[in-house]
């Protein structure tokens, strides 16, 4: 008489389980970068929207002293929205620790250029942060 294998074995099982543990093992640090790259991008995106109302205020001879005066929320999803008469900042928040707390700077000069800075380390500011937006 024949006999058929009916399920898997004890070490097949193992090396499934191993395997499954080794790629969550690469995965896990790269997604918390990737959520890392996401929040800075949504920062920077969300400090932008307020560079028209800016341009505008100052083109007209006004001056800017809060988020709520180019129409912006003072707080997000991503991040604590602030201005002044020559910047928007944004503090993230919910975001991986290497960037919780950082602060986003748009900054115009005085013949209406804009830059972007960050307070973000400079050892992970290559990782996280677009090439438009480094110091």
């Amino acid at each position: 008489m024949k006999r058929t294998q009916q399920g898997f074995t004890l070490i097949e099982l193992m090396i499934v389980v191993a395997i499954i543990g080794i790629l969550a093992a690469v995965a896990l640090p790269a997604y918390s970068t990737y959520q890392a790259k996401s929040k800075v991008s949504a920062a920077i995106a969300e400090a932008s929207a307020g560079k028209t109302a800016f341009e505008i205020i100052v083109n007209d001879g006004g001056t800017v002293a809060s988020a709520a005066d180019i129409g912006l929320a003072t707080t997000t999803g991503n991040c604590t929205l602030g201005a002044t008469a020559t910047t928007i900042t944004c503090i993230i928040l919910n975001a991986p620790a290497s960037v919780n707390g950082k602060i986003v700077t748009l900054t115009r000069t005085t013949d209406g250029v804009w830059s972007c800075d960050t307070d973000i380390a400079a050892a992970d500011e290559a990782k996280f942060t677009p090439p438009t937006c480094r110091g």
